[in-house]
């Protein structure tokens, strides 16, 4: 199959009328979860909010299920995360989100004991991408708590803990 290009899609685009347009895009919101999603996010407010708790929720299924264990599968809940921020165009709830795994990751520490330094590694690169991204949206003052709420609730295993500070001190130093 050959893959459409953009400028394919706008002559087609182009070449339809206002009403065939509309038809195409509602249909588009009837049949595919993502756009629908996406326009609930654009026109509504609770909407979005409700976007991303459906979001949130993938990630917190992942360490803590309804019932059992929690697998812990990262790819599963970074996925989540990289799912919601193609979706939303708002900065507080992109960093709310990523925030959210971080908090998940230290409370999933919490219950089961030490996890493989693959796990640590992802927490640690979320929390450094995450504290950037609220310094470049100017979000450390909504923000800050819960930053420093993960360190102190880190374990001290793998040097976690440790880390996390340093990620946190050495952000907020260059670009707070």
């Amino acid at each position: 199959m050959k893959a459409i290009k953009v400028t394919e899609l706008k002559k087609y685009l182009m070449s339809r009328t206002q009403e065939e347009m509309v038809n195409e895009v509602t249909e588009l919101f009837q049949i595919i979860k993502e756009v629908k999603q996406y326009y609930t996010m654009k026109l509504d407010t609770q909407g979005a909010q409700q976007v991303l708790e459906t979001y949130k929720n993938i990630i917190t299924h992942e360490f803590f299920p309804n019932r059992g264990f929690g697998k812990a599968r990262l790819s599963v809940a970074k996925k989540a995360i990289s799912d919601f921020k193609k979706l939303s165009d708002s900065p507080l709830n992109n960093a709310d989100i990523m925030l959210h795994y971080v908090e998940n990751g230290v409370q999933f520490t919490e219950f089961y004991g030490a996890i493989d330094e693959r796990f640590y590694t992802s927490m640690e690169n979320m929390f450094d991408d995450v504290v950037k991204y609220i310094l470049k949206y100017k979000l450390l003052e909504s923000n800050e708590d819960r930053c420093k709420d993960i360190i102190k609730r880190a374990t001290d295993g793998w040097g976690f803990q440790d880390t996390l500070k340093e990620i946190y001190k050495t952000n907020v130093e260059l670009y707070g």
